[in-house]
């Protein structure tokens, strides 16, 4: 199954979660090519029932990702800026969306873009010599991937001022207590950590799981009492699919379901 248009993202799937590697050296920045080729991969993986997660870290042991390549934007033209900008949000935003479990190995430095496509996951798992940073005002740019926007919802406005505004970098111990990531883990452990989530994630129905985030992600926009008319919609909206009689029905008969993603 070729999953990716580009050799900058190497993809492989492990029962029902795709790794993806981002691998463009040396520091696993992201380009015209890398950018397109996520967000192809995945609306590709939407459109695969037997994919339940997704895992992405960085080549390497140094860089998880230090985001945009700079030298895109050394000659000061309108017309890069834009498309660059177009190309990290379509990326990082079909990341967000993404149907199931999105699940960052933060393996080494996250910057820029590279703390932007992190923030994109649902989860975060950093190695304890990871550093995050989201520096584009020091050369004059500013966070353009969704970084002044989830940053402030992950940690709040305080300390994302601290981040953007200060230029401050913070190790892995502050991203853990400020809620930036979710767990630390020992150098060279993020990954194994990060599938073994994943794989937790294959115990659940996939069909919950998506219509769980859905209703997660629109918490952040509406208000309550609209949150939870449309939990009651979508818990019933669940009955319609072979997934819940499957989940049900294993349970009562003491069981481990077999998830069909329909």
């Amino acid at each position: 199954m070729n999953l990716s248009t580009s050799d900058k993202l190497k993809v492989e799937v492990r029962g029902h979660t795709a790794l993806v590697t981002i691998d463009n050296p040396a520091a696993n920045t992201w380009d015209t090519e890398s950018l397109p080729a996520l967000r192809d991969l995945i609306n590709k993986l939407n459109r695969e029932d037997a994919i339940f997660a997704l895992v992405l870290t960085g080549a390497g042991d140094k860089f998880f990702s230090a985001g945009a390549d700079l030298k895109l934007f050394a000659d000061g033209d309108p017309g890069t800026a834009r498309t660059m900008a177009e190309y990290f949000g379509e990326a990082f935003e079909t990341l967000a969306d993404f149907r199931g479990v999105s699940i960052a190995a933060v393996n080494g430095f996250a910057m820029g873009g590279g703390l932007e496509v992190a923030m994109a996951c649902d989860i975060r798992i950093a190695e304890e010599h990871a550093q995050m940073a989201l520096p584009e005002a020091k050369v004059g740019l500013l966070p353009c991937a969704g970084g002044t926007q989830r940053l402030a919802r992950l940690v709040g406005e305080g300390w994302a001022k601290r981040i953007i505004l200060c230029g401050e970098r913070v190790d892995a111990a502050t991203a853990l207590r400020i809620g930036l990531v979710e767990e630390v883990v020992p150098g060279g452990a993020a990954l194994d950590r990060a599938l073994a989530l994943a794989e937790q994630v294959g115990g659940q129905s996939p069909g919950a799981v998506a219509s769980c985030k859905t209703l997660i992600h629109s918490g952040r926009d509406i208000e309550i009492g609209s949150g939870l008319a449309l939990e009651r919609e979508l818990f019933v909206e669940l009955f319609s699919t072979e997934d819940q009689r499957e989940g049900v029905n294993a349970f009562l008969e003491k069981r481990k379901p077999e998830w069909k993603n329909r």
